[in-house]
């Protein structure tokens, strides 16, 4: 059965695509869910409006990730936590204390599953940190962990 994708299917495509598929997937999971519409004459047409109209927000939401990413990279995070003698954390700074920090810093909303961190930071000094801001678009952000 060919059919119109509505939005983004994984490992199908993306909006517009015309797509053949099985028909069972069609009936009860792509259409019921508003992911697919049947493909018909008329609906063929419809297929170029819906790819411009995505190709234009994925392009937006790409200029505003990359500007949001400069604004990360540019200066460094400053955290404070209480640490030993040592220069070891009481604690740990984790992703969840990391994202409110980017937040006030870049002004948007981050996400703390945008956050790469392999394991919590238990001293001070400087770390580096991934933020996935889009698919395409990965910030390196300097986190600097200070004494309170």
């Amino acid at each position: 059965m060919k059919v119109i994708l509505q939005q983004e299917v994984d490992k199908l495509g993306g909006p517009g695509d015309v797509v053949d598929v099985a028909d069972g997937y069609a009936r009860n999971y792509l259409i019921p869910r508003k992911l697919a519409a049947p493909a018909s004459k008329g609906a063929v047409k419809h297929v170029h409006q819906l790819r411009t109209g995505h190709e234009e927000r994925v392009r937006k939401a790409l200029a505003e990730a990359r500007a949001v990413a400069d604004r990360l990279s540019g200066s460094p995070v400053r955290v404070t936590a209480r640490a030993g003698e040592d220069g070891r954390l009481f604690g740990s700074i984790t992703v969840n204390d990391l994202a409110e920090q980017l937040q006030q810093q870049a002004g948007t909303a981050i996400d703390r599953r945008q956050i790469h961190l392999s394991e919590p930071i238990r001293s001070l000094g400087t770390h580096e940190v991934g933020v996935r801001l889009h698919p395409e678009v990965i910030a390196t952000v300097t986190v600097e962990v200070a004494r309170q």
